[in-house]
């Protein structure tokens, strides 16, 4: 068992380097930007993404047929929380960061295929529209574009807390060290 002064101010967390706090900063402005502007396609996680969303629908069509609508958001969601529960029990701030910017990232996408649910504009990988199927199951299609403005405003607010998140751990690190 550590003492207490081993486990220091973080709780047992890995210490961040001031490198790390960088590179999750940088790679949250990426994000943002990528997300937010363009085509919105980031390219190495959203070819991830549209793979697990794709093979989310067959597995919760296992649960049921009504659920399998739902498997592609849940498929491309479930990964990179696994991900981060894995790395948050290791104790290590500076990997469940970057793995929790994916997993906000996939917001942006998500909001964006919400917003097409009545247009359906978007090209798509196959079958139907599933949140035009899901927003009229829910008679919400009317507010597809409303609900889509929130999901993205979540994404914005989960990137900036994650990297809030981590600049405070730094920042406590930083400070006991120079105290202790």
């Amino acid at each position: 068992m550590r003492s207490s002064h081993e486990l220091g101010a973080s709780g047992g967390w890995q210490p961040v380097a001031g490198w790390q706090l960088i590179v999750v900063v940088v790679f949250a402005i990426t994000v943002l930007y990528l997300g937010n502007t363009g085509e919105r396609w980031f390219p190495l996680l959203d070819s991830a993404n549209l793979a697990f969303h794709e093979a989310g629908h067959p597995l919760f069509w296992l649960l049921g047929s009504r659920l399998g609508v739902y498997g592609g958001t849940l498929g491309q969601l479930a990964l990179p929380l696994i991900v981060a529960l894995s790395f948050w029990r290791r104790r290590d701030p500076f990997a469940t960061s970057l793995v929790m910017l994916w997993l906000f990232q996939n917001f942006f996408n998500i909001a964006r295929y919400m917003a097409d649910a009545r247009a359906q504009m978007l090209p798509l990988v196959g079958g139907d529209h599933d949140w035009s199927e899901i927003f009229a199951r829910w008679q919400l299609l009317h507010l597809d574009t409303r609900i889509a403005g929130l999901v993205s405003l979540l994404g914005w607010a989960g990137v900036l807390v994650v990297c809030c998140a981590l600049a405070r751990t730094w920042w406590r690190a930083r400070s006991c060290t120079r105290c202790c």
